[in-house]
């Protein structure tokens, strides 16, 4: 079943995100306690919806791309996509359920996480829906989307792949995150998929050591981003810790100074947050290392809440933190420079 569209906006989104909106359980319970009567609370989350929603609070006209179930929970999940700021009209529904999962996490940074998508409307994404969305795509500034989409279904790695070459031919930019999950794919086919969209990305951000020793066999983070620019990527980011972040933009590699939360709830969705805010920020013409700044300081935000949508800063305050650690860098002789 097909959900009106409403028309996009004059002159297209400055931001898409393709992909899987989840219901979230979280528990402050370890999971292997979990016993009956253990209380829980239901929220929203998912890559795209975490990505969209920080796009979002940065300022840009931001829809998502999605398919969502016919169940119960599809009203409160999309209206909380709208509260966030997205535009829903384009999301396709199907007659299944909403993927989901369960999470405990805990102020350390530990999580432990059950997921529930086998079949799931989230995994029926195909190219159709995609050609349902080639104008949006084409008048877009940015698209976003993750390696978890196309691990979904082989027709969600098919939709993942049309999209991406859409807005690649089209002139824009697109955002990428491998996000290597291996209860949802194996490596040949992560490096599969990663071989074909990295050509095709303007930003790749992705994790050391846990997605470059899967997809490029690398444990260091310098060796993991000069991996995925020699598969084609112009720039990108690797993220190795809560403080520590390495950008390789074809000009040598090199940690960015990075602010750290000094009261962190739950790290969930902050890695979303990142791409979300970068890309908007990009799409908007901020510079490289202004949009990477902006980035730094909302994912930093992000974890003083519960969940993946927990805690999505408003721009205001993330330029306030992105400003303050400036002048902080700059008074003590670490500020790196502010380049294009």
């Amino acid at each position: 079943m097909t959900r009106p569209a409403a028309p996009a906006p004059s002159g297209g989104y400055d931001v898409l995100v393709l992909g899987e909106v989840l219901v979230e359980i979280h528990t402050d319970t370890v999971l292997r306690d979990a016993a009956d009567g253990t209380a829980a609370r239901v929220s929203y989350s998912g890559d795209a919806l975490n990505a969209a929603a920080a796009a979002a609070a940065a300022g840009a006209r931001t829809a998502l791309l999605a398919v969502v179930g016919e169940d119960e929970l599809s009203v409160p999940l999309l209206a909380r996509a709208a509260e966030l700021g997205i535009d829903v009209s384009h999301v396709r529904r199907a007659p299944r359920p909403n993927g989901a999962y369960l999470l405990c996490a805990d102020t350390e940074g530990d999580r432990e996480f059950v997921y529930w998508r086998t079949g799931s409307a989230g995994s029926t994404l195909r190219v159709e829906h995609v050609e349902s969305w080639r104008e949006l795509l084409t008048g877009c500034t940015a698209l976003i989307t993750s390696g978890i989409t196309g691990a979904l279904s082989p027709g969600s790695r098919d939709a993942v792949l049309l999209a991406a070459e859409t807005v690649h031919a089209a002139g824009g930019h697109l955002s990428y995150d491998p996000n290597f999950r291996a209860r949802l794919t194996g490596r040949a086919e992560a490096r599969s998929l990663l071989a074909r969209i990295a050509p095709l990305t303007g930003l790749l951000k992705t994790s050391c050591p846990a997605d470059a020793l899967a997809l490029v066999d690398a444990d260091d983070p310098a060796e993991a981003a000069a991996r995925y620019r020699a598969l084609g990527a112009r720039t990108v980011v690797v993220t190795a810790g809560a403080d520590r972040l390495l950008l390789d933009a074809g000009t040598g590699a090199r940690y960015l100074p990075v602010p750290v939360n000094p009261d962190p709830v739950d790290a969930t969705g902050a890695g979303d947050c990142f791409t979300g805010t970068a890309t908007a920020r990009l799409a908007l013409g901020d510079t490289l290392a202004d949009a990477l700044a902006h980035a730094t300081a909302a994912a930093c935000l992000s974890v003083s809440g519960r969940g993946g949508t927990g805690y999505v800063p408003a721009f205001a305050e993330t330029a306030a933190l992105a400003a303050a650690h400036h002048e902080h860098l700059r008074r003590t002789g670490q500020a790196p420079a502010r380049t294009a």
